[in-house]
């Protein structure tokens, strides 16, 4: 048997690949097909980042079976009915017939199966069981991370997919913040003793974007001075990225949020300017502004309009009107879509190269799946630009976009040790609702947004942090704005490491008087995680415990000293850039004592 030979594959498939592979496939879908033909599994999980093509593997390999009569029909399972249509329609272009209305009783022998939604296997599993026992069938269960979004849910899989000759579970995400074990999948204990998910084959963002598959990623993090109203009636005044309570940043992120003051206006005039800049390298760019509910997107869009004078596509559920909405944006050259909640999931639209994440959702998978609708690429040289707000967890997030997690089993056991992605089913459970209707749940917070503004504050980009604050409108965000549309990854850091230097070479020729800004260079400015801060101290200490040694000097000469010649409070009191400078001090005493 060979798998290099796709058959009946259409020549334009898939017909979104970028350049060199519109007649075959990328060398990870290659592998992995190989991978699956010589081993023949009856369940295999495939983990490839978002935008990479497991919708092209997952026909291909559909196709092949079907060929090979290994199996006589398919069923696709999906997390929203935008996407169940999605894959009818690819399976389509390869002719696959798949029905994507499907809902009871014998199948029209057009078809060769259906494609459902997570939530129609969980009403009706006996049905489904009936149709895989019947006949030899092959179950693409896509995003199966959802299939763990609750009991009933897995067990319903469980219970229709158990009789299926053939398994395919496909994610971009695997990780979750819950411990309901994923239907089909394979848990391993680790040396730690917590069970993880384990892929039968993982294609990573880092391999992705080194292979040309996604387009490469630029975050920009706005900063700003934000003013709130407590139930007990007192004032809050707090800026973006300074350490403060969980309660104090979630309503201070509010506040940015609220499309009454001044922050998103201006985050969103910096969106529209960067998507300018972006069209101009690829014409039909796009923007997605991720709301958190219908009536903060209702308000965007009314800015959107004001701001570039053109209408914005509006997507407020997950109904057929909202999917006859992205198709029409998909298809057409319109600049501003703005979607809310986990309808980003559902939108397929690869021209999206501009992002706003207007959303208190702060899991790692909500961000991983809304930034996956951005970094599809379609040709060569192609960047992604996604505005955020300097939210500890969002800066963390952007930082370890290429780093790869699977799903835990186990809750880590060491005490007091706070686990980031634990903490948050409440609010995948939120993400995950169908219905984005206003509950007035936000009306019975002890919060009341007063005002706020905007400050750009740093670029995220390859783990790395560039950048110097600035007021919106100013020659030093517009430096970073204006980054060409098309660019080679290695191109954008050393751009990027040009600005900075041009910036930091003008900040130091102004006079004092004309600095209104905290003016430091984005490496000198604190990821604000007091998880980090923590750690680094500690390094800090290891590193002044160990030159105690070397030196002869008591530990408060070399703390005092530290201060003296890096500047700065007490080490509990430094930023994370203090204390960095304060190590590679210690460092470059030790060195020279050698």
């Amino acid at each position: 048997m060979t798998t290099t030979a796709s058959h009946h594959l259409s020549p334009a498939f898939p017909g979104r690949a970028p350049w060199g592979t519109a007649n075959k496939l990328r060398a990870w879908q290659q592998a992995a097909m190989d991978r699956y033909v010589q081993e023949q599994p009856r369940d295999f999980l495939a983990v490839a980042t978002p935008g990479a093509g497991k919708t092209t593997f997952a026909l291909t390999l559909a196709s092949w079976l079907l060929h090979h009569h290994v199996v006589q029909q398919v069923t696709v399972v999906a997390p929203t009915e935008h996407l169940k249509k999605q894959w009818a329609a690819a399976a389509a272009r390869i002719g696959i017939k798949l029905d994507p209305d499907y809902s009871a009783g014998p199948l029209s022998k057009e078809y060769h199966g259906v494609a459902v939604t997570y939530a129609g296997v969980g009403v009706r599993p006996m049905l489904h069981r009936n149709r895989s026992e019947q006949r030899k069938t092959l179950v693409i269960l896509d995003e199966i991370h959802h299939a763990g979004d609750s009991k009933s849910w897995g067990e319903a899989c469980l219970e229709a997919f158990e009789p299926a000759t053939r398994r395919l579970a496909l994610t971009g995400t695997p990780f979750r913040s819950d411990t309901n074990p994923i239907p089909f999948v394979t848990y391993e204990e680790g040396n730690d003793g917590i069970r993880r998910s384990s892929a039968d084959y993982t294609y990573g963002y880092g391999n992705a974007l080194t292979d040309g598959v996604v387009r490469p990623v630029i975050f920009l993090s706005y900063s700003g001075n934000m003013r709130w109203r407590t139930k007990a009636g007192d004032e809050v005044a707090a800026r973006l990225g300074e350490p403060m309570t969980k309660d104090a940043v979630s309503q201070a992120w509010r506040t940015a949020l609220d499309p009454r003051g001044d922050w998103m206006p201006n985050v969103l005039r910096a969106a529209d300017q960067r998507l300018t800049e972006v069209r101009k390298g690829i014409p039909d760019a796009g923007g997605l502004v991720i709301a958190s509910d219908q009536d903060s997107a209702r308000a965007y869009a009314k800015l959107i309009r004001e701001i570039t004078g053109t209408k914005a596509t509006v997507v407020l559920s997950d109904d057929a009107g909202a999917s006859k909405r992205i198709d029409e944006f998909s298809e057409g050259d319109d600049r501003w879509m703005v979607a809310v909640r986990m309808v980003s999931e559902g939108v397929d639209v690869p021209r999206l190269a501009v992002g706003v994440y207007a959303t208190t959702i702060s899991t790692p998978l909500f961000f991983a799946q809304a930034v996956g609708r951005f970094v599809r690429s379609r040709r060569r040289g192609e960047t992604a630009s996604v505005f955020l707000p300097t939210i500890p967890n969002l800066l963390t997030f952007a930082n370890e976009m290429e780093v790869e997690r699977d799903h835990a089993l186990d809750k880590p056991k060491k005490e007091g040790e706070e686990d980031p992605y634990a903490e948050s089913e409440k609010e995948m459970d939120e993400a995950n609702k169908q219905e984005d209707e206003d509950t007035g749940e936000q009306d019975m917070l002890p919060f009341e947004a007063l005002e706020s503004d905007a400050v750009f504050d740093r670029v995220l980009y390859d783990g790395a942090e560039f950048g110097m604050q600035a007021h919106p409108g100013s020659a030093e965000e517009q430096d970073y704005l204006g980054i060409p549309g098309l660019l080679e990854p290695d191109q954008v850091q050393l751009l990027l490491r040009k600005r900075q230097a041009r910036q930091i070479a003008h900040s130091k020729q102004k006079p004092a008087e004309e600095a209104d800004l905290l003016e430091l260079p984005a490496e000198r400015r604190p990821v604000v995680s007091h998880k980090e801060l923590l750690e680094l101290r500690k390094q800090l200490n290891t590193m002044v415990s160990a030159y105690v040694h070397q030196s002869g000097k008591p530990h408060g000469v070399i703390h005092t000293e530290l201060r003296r010649v890096c500047g700065g409070p007490p080490s509990a009191e430094a930023t994370a850039g203090q204390i960095r400078e304060r190590i590679k001090k210690v460092q470059e005493w030790a060195t020279r004592m050698r």
